[in-house]
């Protein structure tokens, strides 16, 4: 495999569609369990918080190998990226610059809401979580005991929002990888058809001659 060939970025493009979709199909999982929460304009019960407090609690508490899968997946997409801008073109300057953009963004959600917010529901102490965790970054006018911490309901409704804003960037990295299909094929039919005018051209009225038996060659 040549790098920077077709192969390699249609490889490429593969490593990168594939934990996309399969992170996609992850929040898809979870949209049962947020759906009260951000997505009904009626008031969410106790019920519906509870729910997904113990689903959470329960991804968290999950084995080890869940987690290094996870992080596996996450680095064939950072792979898939690597192997199609060594030596980019435009193309891929324009639209996997910006899909690794996107990719980089939705893993910086992951690392800062996601994982804090499972760490934070499976330990169930919300309010100190927070507090301590302002004084130790050193955040102005903190004063354990007098702040106003985030409460188990509003961090359940974070960590949703977490999930649909996660969902959205993964599905701009699809977007933007179709794009560039779309945009390299309309470039290969315009060059055969160009291609294709030209040797019309070549072949027009007036480019024949005839040979000393009278015989007309091209």
């Amino acid at each position: 495999m040549v790098w920077g060939g077709a192969r390699s970025q249609s490889f490429a493009t593969f490593l990168i569609l594939c934990p996309t979709s399969f992170f996609l199909g992850i929040l898809f999982s979870l949209f049962p369990y947020d759906y009260p929460l951000l997505w009904t304009t009626s008031t969410p019960s106790e019920a519906d918080f509870q729910t997904l407090e113990n689903h959470l609690r329960l991804l968290h508490a999950s084995p080890p190998i869940i987690a290094r899968i996870l992080h596996i997946v996450i680095a064939v997409g950072l792979l898939g990226f690597f192997i199609k801008l060594y030596r980019p073109s435009e193309s891929n300057m324009l639209f996997d610059g910006a899909s690794l953009v996107l990719y980089m963004c939705g893993f910086v959600v992951y690392m800062a809401n996601i994982v804090k917010g499972l760490r934070v529901i499976s330990s169930g102490s919300y309010d100190v979580e927070l507090v301590e965790g302002e004084v130790a970054v050193g955040v102005q006018g903190v004063v354990p005991g007098e702040e106003k911490p985030l409460g188990r309901d509003d961090s359940l409704k974070v960590l949703s929002a977490s999930n649909t804003i996660l969902a959205l960037v993964l599905v701009g990295v699809l977007v933007l990888q179709a794009g560039q299909w779309y945009a390299e094929r309309k470039q290969i039919q315009e060059t055969e058809q160009m291609e294709k005018e030209n040797a019309a051209a070549g072949k027009a009225p007036g480019s024949t001659q005839r040979t000393g038996s009278g015989k007309k060659k091209v």
